[in-house]
């Protein structure tokens, strides 16, 4: 995992080792979020087991971060605007080390830091508090701006939810973060095609939405949520574009790895049963053993 020193602003090239080690990773965070919410009896869960990918590129290849030193001032930023999927973030933060994984046992119990949207500072690695939908933008918006006041180096990215871009908030911070070029700003748009109330195309369309982007004077590119070097290089990418922010709209399957969970909007805020649980941990546990390393035995 990358540690903050001027160097890690350099491109993050990816091994065929790191590939399969990360897609591994990715497993672990889909089963992490399966226990944790038959655990908790709550929570969302396509959009979380849909994005464990980008997740595990983020906190094991890309982020320039220390989890024994979450504070540091010119660590880079991570947004998380649609926080009802915070339960994947919580697992990857415990995978990395901020906090030990026993705590993911806690999620939406009483007192515990682990609640169903993140608060700032609950735990370590938590950067902002969100539950209301299209506001994180503006807030990674203010953390990219200040950074470049401060002169420090450090690089902001933000998650959206296709669904909370129905929001008006977010198509404002689009515009001032465009006109303001900040180069130091990647969104990641999780681009699932899914909201609570069904399918984003019929209950707001967005497409086009790459054109949309790009008309605000955003940089944006395409990639498949789910292959690991498309994802390293499209950050790479994000960082070699100077002249204004980056949006990456990662195509994403909703409850990928569970495939009686995949591509349905149904369960979107829905908690698997104890016996659905067992049947989606299987599938992931056999995808887990399938993925090999070039020195795995």
């Amino acid at each position: 995992m990358p540690q903050y020193s001027p160097a890690n602003n350099k491109f993050q090239y990816c091994t065929d080792k790191e590939i399969c080690t990360i897609e591994k990773k990715a497993v672990e965070l889909r089963e992490s979020v399966v226990e944790m919410l038959v655990e908790a009896g709550s929570g969302h869960i396509a959009g979380a087991l849909g994005t464990a990918d980008i997740f595990a590129v983020l906190y094991h290849k890309i982020l320039n971060i220390d989890p024994k030193d979450p504070h540091h001032e010119n660590r880079d930023r991570f947004i998380l605007s649609n926080g009802h999927i915070c339960p994947v973030w919580y697992a990857v933060l415990a995978q990395v080390g901020f906090f030990h994984k026993n705590k993911l046992k806690t999620l939406r119990k009483l007192d515990s830091g682990l609640q169903g949207h993140p608060r700032k500072n609950s735990v370590p690695g938590i950067e902002n508090s969100s539950g209301s939908l299209g506001q994180g933008l503006s807030q990674a918006i203010g953390l990219a701006l200040g950074a470049k006041l401060s002169e420090l180096s450090y690089r902001v990215y933000c998650m959206l939810g296709d669904g909370e871009m129905q929001e008006g908030q977010v198509w404002e911070a689009l515009m001032y973060a465009g006109n303001k070029r900040l180069n130091n700003l990647t969104c990641i748009i999780d681009r699932n095609n899914i909201q609570i109330s069904g399918y984003t195309e019929n209950v707001m369309p967005l497409e086009s939405l790459r054109e949309k982007l790009e008309a605000f004077n955003w940089h944006v590119l395409e990639v498949d949520g789910h292959n690991v070097e498309e994802l390293v290089n499209s950050f790479n990418m994000a960082k070699a574009v100077f002249e204004r922010p980056t949006a990456i709209v990662a195509h994403t399957i909703p409850g990928k790895g569970a495939d009686f969970m995949e591509y349905k909007f149904e369960w979107h805020g829905k908690v698997p049963s104890a016996k659905e649980a067992k049947k989606a941990l299987n599938a992931l546990r056999s995808l887990e053993g399938r993925i090999k390393c070039y020195d795995d035995e």
